[in-house]
C-alpha cells in the first residue's frame, strides 16, 4: 500500500495589483463618504478661505492692502487653520465611532490588506488639505497676497504634509474617547492650538514659549520658511517636532487598538 504523503496548506497570497486596488477603493469609499457629510466637508472646506476673505478682503481691506506682511500673516494663519481640521475630526471621531460600534474588528476580519482602514482616512485627510490649499492660494490675490507659481507649490506640498500630525492627534485620541465623547476630546486639543500656535496674532512674550509645544506653530513657521517669508527658528526643528509628533502619536494609538480594538 503506497503512503500518502500531504502537504502543508498555503497561505493564499494577495497578488500586487489586487492589493493595491484594495487600498485605493478603501480610500476612495472613505473620501466619498466624507464629502458626502455636509457638517464635515462644507465646514472644513469652506471655513478656512471664508474668514480669510472676511478679514483679509472686507473688513480690514484697505489697511491690508498697504500692509502686504500682514496680508501674508493672515494667509499662512489660516492655511495651517484649515489643515488642523480634516485630519483632527476625521480621525478623531470617526475612529472613536468605528471602534465603539464594533467595525474596526469587523474590518480587521476582513481579507482587507493591513491598515487599509487608517491609509484611506490619511488620503482623505490630505485630499481635504490639497482641495484647501488649492481655495486658498486662489483667493490670495483678493486678500493682497502675491504669490509665485513655485511659492504657492511649495507652500501647498509643506501643508499637504503637515497634515500627516493632526491625523496621529486624532487617531490617538479616537482610540481612547467614546464617540459621544470624541468631539469635545478633540476640540480640547483643536482650539489651543489655535489661539497659542501664534497663527492669527502674536503671543506676548511672557507665554510665547507655549506656542513651542503646538505642531501649529511648527508648521506654520515651516511653511513661511517654505517661501522664504520671515520665520522663527530652523526647518530642520520644526520638521523634526512634526515628524515626532506624527510617530509617538500615531505608535500610541496603534498600541491602544491592539488592546482594545
Amino acid at each position: 500500500m503506497n503512503a500518502m504523503t500531504f502537504e502543508p496548506a498555503r497561505a493564499a497570497v494577495m497578488p500586487p495589483g489586487r492589493v493595491w486596488r484594495a487600498y485605493i477603493a478603501e480610500a476612495r469609499y472613505e473620501t466619498v463618504r466624507m464629502l458626502r457629510a455636509p457638517a464635515f466637508s462644507a465646514v472644513f472646506l469652506s471655513i478656512p478661505v471664508l474668514l480669510f476673505l472676511l478679514f483679509g478682503a472686507f473688513l480690514f481691506g484697505d489697511a491690508i492692502r498697504a500692509d502686504p506682511k500682514s496680508a501674508l500673516f493672515l494667509f499662512m494663519g489660516f492655511s495651517t487653520f484649515g489643515i488642523m481640521g480634516p485630519g483632527m475630526f476625521g480621525f478623531g471621531i470617526t475612529i472613536a465611532m468605528e471602534r465603539e460600534q464594533g467595525l474596526l474588528r469587523l474590518k480587521r476580519a476582513l481579507p482587507a490588506p493591513p491598515g487599509s482602514v487608517l491609509l484611506a482616512k490619511m488620503f482623505m485627510a490630505m485630499l481635504f488639505a490639497a482641495l484647501i490649499m488649492i481655495s486658498m492660494i486662489a483667493a490670495a490675490p483678493l486678500g493682497h497676497v502675491r504669490l509665485s507659481a513655485g511659492q504657492s507649490l511649495s507652500v501647498a506640498l509643506v501643508e499637504i504634509l503637515g497634515a500627516a500630525p493632526f491625523c496621529a492627534i486624532g487617531l490617538f485620541i479616537g482610540t481612547w474617547a467614546t464617540g459621544k465623547g470624541a468631539p469635545g476630546f478633540v476640540n480640547l486639543f483643536y482650539l489651543p492650538m489655535i489661539y497659542l500656535s501664534g497663527l492669527f496674532f502674536p503671543l506676548p512674550k511672557s507665554v510665547q514659549w507655549i506656542a513651542l509645544v503646538s505642531p501649529a506653530y511648527h508648521l506654520n513657521q515651516l511653511a513661511r520658511n517654505a517661501i522664504w517669508a520671515p520665520s522663527q527658528g530652523s526647518p530642520i526643528v520644526h520638521g523634526a517636532v512634526l515628524a515626532g509628533v506624527t510617530v509617538v502619536f500615531t505608535l500610541l494609538a496603534i498600541r491602544r487598538l491592539e488592546r482594545v480594538g
